[in-house]
C-alpha cells in the first residue's frame, strides 16, 4: 500500500509540473499552451559570431512558448559533440525541426550551410512562413558558388529589403535610441512599443519603396540612454555623400511583404537592431513577439507581454565571446 501511495505521489507530481523543453544535439525546443500561439510551432535559428544570437533567441522563445503558447524550437551552430560554436558558420543543428515551422526568427551571420540543411530552409520560405530577421540577418548568407542555394546570399536584399552597407553609428562607441515613424505609430506591430533602447550601433539601410519604415535609430553621442543624440557627419557608403547622422535617421525596423517563386508570399519584419544586450530593452522584445503575431496574421495585442521567463543576463557583443562548453540543454527551462 505505501508503494501505490509512493507511486501516485509520483505521478500527482509529475502532472503538477510545467512542461519541460525537450534538448537535443543543437537544438532545443519549449512546449506550446494555452493562448494565441497554441498550434503554431516557431523556430528560431541562432548563428553570428558577435552579437549573442545563442543567448538571445532561447530568452525570446521562452517568451513566446511559456507566455504566449507557441510551440518554440531554437536551433544552433555547434561542434560534432553537440556543443554550441556560433564560428561554426557550416553548422545547423536539426534544421529538419524547419518541416513544421509556421514561423521563422533569423540571428544569423555568413552561414555556410550544406544543401540538405539549406532545402530545409528553402521549402520553409517557400511555404509563406513569416520571417523575423534580426540584425546580421541582413547578410544571413554566404554559400559557396557550388550551392545549389546560392541565391540565398541575396537573402537579406531580396527577403528582408536590405543587404549588409556599413556601420552608420561609430560601433561601440555610439548607441541607438529607436524612434517610432509618425506615419507609423498607429502600425499593430507597434502596440505597446514606447521605449528602444539597443547599445549596438545603428547600421546603414535604405529599404526598399515596398516597405513600411516603423522605426528609426537615432545615433547617440555614448553608449548610454541618456546621452544626447550625434551630431556628426558620416559619408553614405551608396553614393560617398555626406550628411549628418540624424538627418535623416536611418531605418531600423521595417516590414514588407514579398513575393516568392512558390508564387506564396512571406510577411517579414526586418530590425537591424538585434545584439543579446539589445533585448533587455522591453520595447525592442515587444516589437519582435508582435512581428512573429504579425507575421502569422494573428491579432497583436495592445500591450503584449514580454516579461522575462527566467534570468537574462546576455553577454557583451564581441567576435569570438561566446560562453565556451554551452549546450542545448543548458537552455532548458529553469536552467
Amino acid at each position: 500500500m505505501k508503494k501505490l501511495f509512493h507511486a501516485l505521489g509520483l505521478a500527482i507530481f509529475a502532472l503538477t509540473q510545467p512542461l519541460a523543453a525537450e534538448s537535443g544535439v543543437g537544438g532545443v525546443s519549449y512546449p506550446g499552451g494555452k493562448g494565441l500561439g497554441a498550434g503554431k510551432h516557431v523556430v528560431l535559428l541562432a548563428g553570428d559570431e558577435e552579437y549573442r544570437s545563442e543567448e538571445a533567441l532561447p530568452m525570446l522563445a521562452k517568451i513566446l512558448s511559456q507566455t504566449h503558447g507557441f510551440k518554440c524550437t531554437v536551433l544552433f551552430s555547434v561542434d560534432p559533440d553537440g556543443t554550441i560554436n556560433p564560428n561554426r558558420g557550416e553548422s545547423l543543428g536539426k534544421p529538419e525541426a524547419l518541416d513544421s515551422a509556421d514561423a521563422i526568427v533569423t540571428s544569423l551571420r555568413f552561414r555556410k550551410w550544406s544543401d540538405a540543411a539549406m532545402k530545409h530552409f528553402d521549402d520553409a520560405i517557400q511555404r509563406g512562413v513569416p520571417v523575423v530577421g534580426m540584425r546580421t540577418s541582413t547578410h544571413a548568407f554566404d554559400l559557396p558558388r557550388s550551392s545549389a542555394f546560392v541565391r540565398y546570399n541575396d537573402f537579406g536584399k531580396k527577403v528582408l529589403g536590405e543587404e549588409w552597407v556599413s556601420h552608420w553609428g561609430n560601433h561601440k562607441e555610439e548607441a541607438t535610441r529607436g524612434v517610432i515613424e509618425p506615419a507609423a505609430a498607429k502600425d499593430s506591430l507597434l502596440r505597446g512599443v514606447l521605449d528602444v533602447f539597443c547599445d549596438s550601433d545603428v547600421y546603414e539601410a535604405y529599404p526598399p519603396a515596398d516597405a513600411v519604415v516603423l522605426v528609426r535609430g537615432q545615433v547617440l553621442m555614448g553608449m548610454d540612454p541618456k546621452d544626447p543624440p550625434s551630431a556628426r557627419e558620416n559619408q553614405r557608403a551608396t553614393d560617398k555623400q555626406k550628411q549628418a547622422v540624424n538627418a535623416p535617421m536611418m531605418p531600423v525596423a521595417w516590414r514588407r511583404e514579398v513575393a516568392n517563386v512558390s508564387g506564396k508570399s512571406n510577411r517579414v519584419l526586418c530590425t537591424t537592431m538585434g545584439a543579446a544586450t539589445d533585448l533587455t530593452s522591453e520595447g525592442l522584445r515587444r516589437l519582435l513577439v508582435n512581428g512573429v503575431i504579425w507575421g502569422l496574421g494573428l491579432e497583436v495585442p495592445v500591450m503584449t507581454d514580454v516579461t522575462l521567463v527566467g534570468e537574462y543576463h546576455p553577454s557583451h557583443y564581441e567576435f569570438d565571446g561566446f560562453k565556451r562548453g554551452v549546450k542545448a540543454s543548458d537552455h532548458d527551462l529553469g536552467r
